[in-house]
C-alpha cells in the first residue's frame, strides 16, 4: 500500500483560557491566541495525522495544504513551509504509518524525560503569585513571567519567590524592555541578588545590539539567553559571547538545523512552542532528539480551558515524559474537538484602557497594548521604576470613558488625576 495522502481537513476552534488568566489575556491584546485551526490528514492506509495552529502567534499558518495530497507524508514533511499545523500532522500520519514515535523520525533519543515550565504572559504580582501556586499544584518547578516596565517586577519576583518551594526556579522575559545595557544591568543585578530563584533572564534589551549584550553579560552572573539567528551564531561566539543559551522555535527542519548548531557550541536552548496539547507532544519529541534543549521548554497549553487531549500531559518534578506510542502518541479528545469548533473565531471586546500608574502619582492611559510596547520601546517613561501597576478599564457608557478613549486611542495620555 502506498500509504499516501488522501485529504487535508482543516477546521477552526476558539478555546478559551481559564477564568484565572482570561482577564490578563484580554488586557496583554492576546485573547487572539484562543483561535486554533486543527489539521486533520488521511491517507490511503486509513491512519490519520492530526496538528494545530494557534492562528495568532504559531510561526507559519497552514496555506496551500493541497501541495501534499497524492504524496506520501515522509516526502513532505521536512518542509517548514507548509505550516505549523499541517507539518505537525504530517509527522504524526508519518510517524504512525512506521510505528515508531516521531522522535525516532528526528535522531536518537537522548532523554525520556524533558524539562518544561509554566509560562504566563504578563500580569500584577498578585495574579502572577496566584499562577505560581497553580504551577507547583501542577507538578512544575520553573515558571516563565513577563517582566514589563508597567508593572512592579521587584514586587512580582518578591511574591514567587515567597509561595514557591525552595527549588523552584524563574525566568523573567524582558522583551527587550529595560532598552540598553545601561538601565539593564543596576536592575538585573538588583534583581539576581536579592532573588535567588532568578535563574535566567530572557531578551533583557534589543536581540540586535552585539556590543551592550556582551558588555552587560559580564556585569551580571545570571545566564542570559536570546532567541537564535537575531545576532548569527558565529558573530556572537567571535565577539566574546553575547548570550549563555538560546531561545529555538519555528518548523521541524529549522529547529533540528539550530538545535544541532547549538550543540555543536555546546549552547544549551529552550524549544518556544506555544500552543495546546498537540504543539506541547510535538515539543516534547524534539526535545528528546536535540542533546542541547537542556532548559525547560515553553508552551501555554496548562492555559487553555481543555487542552485537546484525552490525557492531560503529566508534569512530575518539572519535567514531562515522552510518549512512546507511534506518532505524537497522543489522542485528541474529539468530543473537544467538536464542542469548540466554530465557523469563524470571535476576538471583539468591550471598549477598554489600560491604565497604568507610576509611584509619583503619574498616570498614563493606553487604548491598546501595542501602544505601550512602542511608548515604553522609545523611552517615553522610566523601564526601571519599581512601583508601577496596570489595570483594564472596561466602558461604562460614560461620556467621560468615552472621551478618554477617543484620546487615548489618537495617543497616550498622561495626567497626574
Amino acid at each position: 500500500m502506498s500509504a499516501k495522502v488522501t485529504h487535508v481537513e482543516r477546521f477552526t476552534l476558539q478555546v478559551p483560557f481559564v477564568d484565572r488568566v482570561r482577564t490578563e489575556m484580554e488586557r496583554a491584546g492576546i485573547h487572539t491566541w484562543s483561535e486554533l485551526e486543527i489539521v486533520r490528514v488521511e491517507t490511503d492506509a486509513g491512519i490519520v495525522g492530526w496538528g494545530e495552529t494557534i492562528q495568532n502567534y504559531t510561526w507559519g499558518r497552514v496555506q496551500a495544504h493541497e501541495r501534499v495530497v497524492g504524496k506520501t507524508p515522509f516526502e513532505t514533511m521536512w518542509d517548514d513551509s507548509l505550516g505549523a499545523g499541517l507539518l505537525m500532522a504530517l509527522f504524526d500520519a508519518a510517524g504512525k504509518l512506521a510505528g515508531v514515535p516521531v522522535y525516532r523520525l528526528l535522531g536518537d533519543k537522548c532523554r525520556d524525560w524533558c524539562a518544561i515550565s509554566f509560562w504566563d504572559h504578563d500580569m500584577s504580582p498578585e495574579k502572577y503569585e496566584r499562577e505560581a501556586l497553580t504551577a507547583v499544584e501542577l507538578g512544575y518547578t520553573c515558571i516563565k513571567i513577563k517582566t514589563r516596565p508597567w508593572f512592579d517586577v521587584r514586587e512580582t519576583i518578591r511574591r514567587i519567590s515567597d509561595v514557591t518551594p525552595d527549588h523552584f526556579r524563574i525566568d523573567a522575559d524582558w522583551n527587550a524592555f529595560l532598552n540598553n545595557a545601561s538601565n539593564a544591568i543596576p536592575v538585573l543585578r538588583e534583581l539576581e541578588t536579592t532573588f535567588p530563584k532568578i535563574k535566567m533572564f530572557e531578551d533583557p534589551i534589543p536581540r540586535n545590539d552585539a556590543s551592550g549584550n556582551r558588555y552587560m553579560r559580564t556585569q551580571i552572573e545570571t545566564p542570559i539567553a536570546h532567541h537564535y539567528g537575531i545576532i548569527p551564531p558565529r558573530e556572537g561566539i567571535e565577539m566574546g559571547g553575547v548570550c549563555d543559551g538560546w531561545v529555538l522555535g519555528g518548523g521541524v527542519s529549522k529547529v533540528m538545523q539550530h538545535g544541532s548548531t547549538a550543540g555543536s557550541l555546546n549552547m544549551p536552548f529552550f524549544l518556544q512552542m506555544v500552543g495546546a496539547g498537540p504543539t506541547t507532544a510535538m515539543s516534547l519529541h524534539l526535545s528528546a532528539a536535540l542533546t542541547h534543549a537542556q532548559w525547560p521548554t515553553i508552551t501555554c497549553h496548562e492555559l487553555y480551558e481543555h487542552s485537546l487531549l484525552k490525557e492531560r500531559i503529566n508534569v512530575v518534578g518539572g519535567h514531562a515524559q515522552v510518549p512512546e506510542a507511534p506518532g505524537l502518541g497522543i489522542e485528541l479528545d474529539e468530543d473537544a474537538l467538536e464542542k469548540y469548533r466554530v465557523e469563524k473565531a470571535d476576538h471583539s471586546l468591550p471598549r477598554h484602557v489600560i491604565k497604568t500608574s507610576r509611584p509619583g502619582g503619574v498616570n498614563i492611559y493606553f487604548a491598546t497594548t501595542r501602544q505601550m510596547w512602542v511608548f515604553y520601546g522609545n523611552g517615553n517613561q522610566p523601564v526601571d521604576e519599581w512601583g508601577c501597576h496596570s489595570e483594564l478599564i472596561r466602558d461604562d457608557e460614560s461620556v467621560e470613558f468615552d472621551e478618554l478613549f477617543k484620546r487615548a486611542s489618537e495617543s497616550p495620555v498622561i495626567s497626574a488625576d
